[in-house]
């Protein structure tokens, strides 16, 4: 009984503590959000030109990353909205729409009146209702010098049907957030986890919303059991069975004034709802089997059709007193609900190379419900690892996991009869972080994110598919050259002083620019301009750096976090 009541105590400890501290970020980010305000409500009223829906057939979207990449319930389309991006001076916060016709292998930029606000790392998910619904709710605006931060609280749905915005008003719903993840159950929808930062005060959550879509109100969870501690940018699926797959995520906590350490967690945790008592939960953590991935925060989401999840690419920190080394990733991985299991997704390689095998053993099944790690001595990946020089001095470091013969699903012995084979890289998307993922009709989508090469930070804008019943090999869609990419040196004290001064009035007029541009069908493009090239540091997995502040998110460093990295908004590794 004496330890019961210890732990009960020690639990509401802890939730005064949290509130505590939300109570205290709130107060010292209202100012912050105040002055931003008044910049996203003249985005607004740029927006609110808009009078009629405008569908433009246009070139692929701009880099970006934490935006949302959603699979259209009815048709062969995938909806792009939001992200941001950073040219090294400047962040670009986007509210804007494009859609991909799989089928016809073309984009369409859709204006569309009164959209939610410009914001980045917000969840959108989508629902079959109505000819299909896009809801989107929070995420966050970063001013131009990516020093304050907005967290929105709002939720949007669009009607596919119509192509119209409607923002759905409704109390008692989850604070102001980004990082957070958001799934679709049954009729509702189930908020978890996420993040609000002011300048010097964070607090990151662990908190469940219920949103019900024949109602629309929301309610808050209270799951029995030992829960997830706080975190943002995590895995958040639904399992056949209709249970909720929690894994991983990011979260820093204080280790000194004015000192943060960054943690990637790595535990699973099972939320389902208790039979027979309706808007009962319960939490149960989980230790899957298999080949678990690594620790890594900014990491890409998607459900394969067998109701696996599938887990793509992030960044895995190595964080010390002074510095942070880590490596960005391009691996997948699948969860298996049904067997509790971690799978390695290996590809067998292309068809081609199938047909020029002489003898051998026959290859196991590869597709991604039967691909797993085998430790044996003829299946390790080869690691080769070199040193660049970038254009400033920083000595890169480039770390390169090529498959063994057999990884790709193919004896040894093939290789030997077909040396010629061997040589020839596979076609694969670059290590990152961040990115967009999507599946429809079997085949993930995978679009931007981010990586870094030396003090850079490069902003994707490719397109891959991969048809995950085959496991064959990834198809390029749409290419981009890192080295044309606009990156923009830190200027001096008088030179940031006057961007300082001018940061609002020159955003807005970069805004009405592109305002203008999109009246005769173009569109500003931030990237557009070539950058100094670095193209020998690509793909780059290990880069200096100073801390995570975040999954994925990069930004200056700023008062009250020593360590702070460079990076212009928040992420989750995506969907």
């Amino acid at each position: 009984m004496g330890k019961k009541g210890k732990k009960e105590k020690k639990g509401r400890g802890a939730e005064k503590t949290a509130a505590k501290m939300e109570k205290k970020v709130s107060k010292r980010s209202r100012k912050e959000e105040e002055d931003l305000e008044a910049l996203i409500a003249h985005f607004q009223t740029l927006d609110a030109k808009k009078t009629q829906i405008v569908e433009t057939p246009c070139a692929p979207p701009s880099p970006r990353l934490n935006a949302s990449l959603s699979a259209h319930p009815e048709k062969d389309e995938l909806i792009l909205f939001g992200g941001e991006y950073f040219n090294g001076q400047k962040t670009f916060l986007y509210n804007e729409l494009y859609i991909y016709n799989i089928r016809k292998d073309a984009w369409t930029k859709v204006d569309i009146p009164s959209p939610p606000p410009r914001r980045c790392a917000h969840q959108a998910v989508v629902v079959p209702q109505g000819g299909g619904q896009l809801w989107v709710f929070g995420g966050e605006f970063a001013s131009p010098d990516g020093e304050q931060f907005y967290h929105y609280k709002d939720l949007w749905v669009l009607h596919l049907a119509t192509k119209t915005w409607e923002q759905v008003r409704s109390p008692g719903g989850p604070s102001g957030r980004s990082g957070h993840r958001m799934v679709a159950w049954k009729r509702q929808l189930i908020l978890f986890g996420g993040f609000h930062e002011s300048t010097r005060d964070y607090i990151y959550y662990n908190d469940v919303y219920a949103f019900n879509l024949d109602t629309l109100t929301w309610s808050k969870l209270s799951p029995s059991g030992a829960g997830p501690t706080p975190r943002s940018g995590c895995q958040m699926s639904v399992t056949a069975q209709g249970s909720i797959v929690v894994y991983g995520g990011y979260s820093k906590q204080r280790v000194r004034k004015d000192v943060d350490r960054g943690i990637q967690h790595s535990d699973m945790f099972l939320l389902k709802s208790e039979e027979g008592r309706e808007g009962r939960w319960a939490w149960t953590r989980i230790n899957p089997s298999g080949a678990k991935p690594t620790p890594r925060s900014g990491f890409s989401v998607a459900v394969a059709p067998n109701h696996q999840t599938l887990l793509f690419g992030g960044v895995c920190d190595k964080e010390e007193e002074e510095s942070l080394e880590g490596d960005f990733l391009n691996d997948l991985h699948f969860y298996d609900p049904a067997r509790n299991r971690w799978f390695a997704g290996q590809l067998k390689g292309p068809r081609s190379e199938k047909r020029r095998r002489r003898r051998g053993k026959k290859a196991e099944p590869g597709g991604a419900d039967k691909q797993e790690v085998e430790h044996t001595s003829t299946q390790e990946p080869l690691e080769v690892i070199r040193e660049v020089v970038a254009e400033d001095g920083t000595v890169v470091t480039i770390k390169q996991v090529l498959a063994a013969p057999g990884m790709a699903g193919r004896p040894e012995s093939d290789v030997e009869d077909s040396p010629e084979e061997a040589v020839v890289p596979p076609v694969e998307p670059s290590p990152r972080s961040n990115a967009m993922l999507a599946v429809k009709h079997g085949r993930l989508y995978l679009y931007g994110g981010m990586f870094e090469a030396g003090d850079r930070q490069v902003t994707l804008s490719d397109l891959y598919c991969l048809d995950l019943h085959k496991m064959e090999e990834w198809t390029v869609l749409v290419e981009m050259d890192p080295e044309t990419q606009e990156w923009l040196e830190e200027t001096d004290s008088e030179e940031d002083s006057d961007e300082a001064e001018g940061a609002e009035g020159g955003r807005e007029d970069e805004e009405d620019e592109d305002e203008d541009s999109s009246d005769e069908g173009g569109e500003l493009h931030p990237s557009a301009r070539p950058g100094e090239p670095f193209a020998d540091c690509l793909p780059a997995r290990d880069r200096a750096a100073l801390a995570e502040a975040g999954p994925g998110r990069r930004r200056a460093q700023r008062p009250g976090e020593e360590n702070a990295e460079s990076r212009p908004g928040h992420g989750q590794g995506f969907l």
